[in-house]
């Protein structure tokens, strides 16, 4: 179970990256942070990011349109 959820559907390219940034920034090291979207292009977007800011991709799912991520704060 994350620490935080952040869900993000309904929300198009670059709206869940920039919420996902803005809520990591508010946490503190190991806790965890689970993405909820249904925008495709988060796909490549969120290790992206994550690649920037050095937080960890611990899980993607896939469930019909929703695609939830859990991440790591570094």
């Amino acid at each position: 179970m994350a620490d935080k959820t952040l869900d993000a559907v309904g929300l198009k390219c670059p709206m869940p990256v920039l919420k996902t940034k803005k809520e990591l920034r508010g946490m503190t090291a190991g806790q965890s942070l689970e993405l909820i979207v249904d925008d495709s292009g988060a796909l490549k977007d969120i290790p992206s990011l994550l690649n920037k800011t050095g937080d960890k991709l611990v899980e993607t799912k896939q469930d019909g349109d929703k695609i939830s991520f859990i991440i790591e704060k570094a």
